[in-house]
């Protein structure tokens, strides 16, 4: 009789649920991982990213060679504090935004430019 009981409870006691915490901990530990090793070292590289740019388009002057978001090839002919008007073509300048820059001109893409114009 007493086996038949301690059976039982032995029985009621593997058969119970997990609890909350038993069940929560390896997505807590999953999500750790993932924030150690994918999350914080992409936010290190994108917060360097942004200071490189601004540094960039804080040192822009009249006559570098840049390249706007959109494309378009110019040299910077006058700058202001949130402008820059850039030389497109003989005596074609537009004004784009300082932040319209996304990168100065490489020494290869001047050459690329200079192998067309030859062609």
């Amino acid at each position: 009789m007493e086996i038949k009981i301690l059976n039982h409870f032995l029985l009621l006691i593997l058969q119970q649920q997990p609890g909350i915490l038993g069940m929560l901990l390896p997505w807590i530990i999953i999500f750790g991982i993932f924030y150690f090793l994918i999350i914080r070292p992409q936010q290190k590289r994108q917060k360097l990213a942004a200071k490189e740019r601004e540094e960039m388009l804080s040192s822009l002057k009249v006559g570098d060679k840049v390249i706007t978001n959109g494309g378009i090839f110019g040299t910077i002919a006058a700058a202001r504090e949130n402008s820059i008007t850039l030389r497109i073509a003989d005596k074609v300048n537009i004004e784009v935004l300082r932040t319209a820059i996304s990168s100065m001109q490489s020494p290869d893409v001047k050459e690329v430019k200079e192998a067309e114009a030859g062609k």
